[in-house]
């Protein structure tokens, strides 16, 4: 199993994060991603770099002005601002009111929280992350059955056209979009302790992509506002999302139970290919965690989702500097190799 990854995905620098009143170290740290590329190439997993495919394909499920404000946005901010802190602090709730034209503005119009701040290199960072996405896509397109997409910064709570929970592009969504270029029914399965609200947002009204979020409940943790089970889809995608939520202090037991109500409805959808939201911030030690997932919950879920039989990319979400974020991947990935080695034919 092939894995994907750009170093420029490391020059996204936040340093901090208004957390409950509080600043606090910004979680979302390039530090994730080395762990996780150090204990690939460990563990013999081939790396190999994404080719540019544009901005296109990021366009196809972003609002374009949206993902064209990225391109320069840091550069306008520093002769708007100088060196002062780029984090946006004007929004327009509900989305009252007309785009501005200040940067000023702009930030916080395609931004729903604090979470995603400026930094020199926020642009290239984001866009090889979705670069890293698309390639993973690209190759379960091209006959390979499972790729990873070692994608950072994370994805999954991008908005249609705005910023949330640390993520600017909605890799997971940018994949499964790719997906349909060749498969009529796609499933996405985001196993991400938080709601994977950006891509229910995305493809909330579509009948064509199946999107299923198990999570913390919304009620009492973020994303707060959308990821409830009553939330089923709209329009021709009714029916095709599905909520499964969890209370804090829930059981490795109940996670897995959930797990596999989502896994039945995909098979249900009659998905034909699949793109995993990968988050190991479930982990009873991650710092954002408030549920008891531990790494034999990781390798289970990770043989499922193998025995399901589909075209898989595998696309990383959260999962923070806790103690065990680096051994949570190398379970669920070599699990997930192991299982694939079961099922490849072997060449005489």
């Amino acid at each position: 199993m092939k894995a994907i990854f750009d170093e420029r995905q490391l020059k996204h620098t936040p340093q901090r994060y208004f957390r409950r009143g509080a600043y606090i170290p910004h979680p979302e740290q390039a530090e994730r991603a080395i762990l996780i590329r150090d204990m690939l190439l460990a563990n013999g997993f081939p790396i190999e770099a994404p080719q540019d495919y544009g901005d296109a394909p990021i366009k196809a499920v972003h609002d374009a002005g949206y993902v064209d404000f990225w391109k320069d946005a840091y550069e306008r901010w520093v002769a708007e601002a100088g060196d002062a802190e780029p984090i946006p602090t004007y929004h327009p709730g509900r989305r009252a009111g007309r785009r501005s034209d200040s940067i000023y503005g702009q930030l916080g119009w395609y931004a729903t929280d604090t979470s995603v701040p400026l930094t020199a290199g926020t642009w290239e960072a984001i866009y090889w992350s979705a670069q890293t996405a698309i390639e993973a896509a690209a190759r379960v397109m091209a006959g390979e059955r499972m790729v990873y997409g070692l994608s950072r910064p994370p994805g999954h709570h991008a908005l249609h056209d705005a910023a949330n929970g640390f993520c600017a592009f909605n890799n997971a969504a940018v994949a499964a979009q790719k997906l349909r270029e060749k498969f009529a029914k796609v499933a996405v399965l985001d196993i991400d302790t938080h709601t994977g609200n950006g891509t229910l947002d995305i493809f909330y009204e579509r009948g064509d992509v199946f999107l299923c979020s198990l999570h913390v409940d919304p009620a009492v943790y973020p994303t707060y506002y959308l990821g409830y089970a009553d939330e089923c889809g709209a329009g021709e995608g009714e029916g095709a999302t599905l909520n499964l939520t969890l209370q804090p202090g829930c059981t490795e037991e109940s996670i897995l139970e959930r797990f596999r109500e989502g896994l039945a409805a995909i098979t249900e959808f009659g998905a034909e290919a699949l793109v995993v939201s990968l988050g190991f911030d479930m982990a009873n030690d991650d710092p954002l965690s408030e549920v008891k997932m531990t790494g034999a919950g990781f390798e289970i879920m990770a043989r499922e989702i193998v025995r399901m039989g589909l075209p898989t990319a595998l696309i990383q979400e959260g999962g923070y500097l806790g103690p065990s974020l680096a051994k949570n991947a190398e379970i669920y990935l070599t699990a997930s190799r192991d299982e694939l080695a079961k099922t490849e034919p072997v060449e005489v």
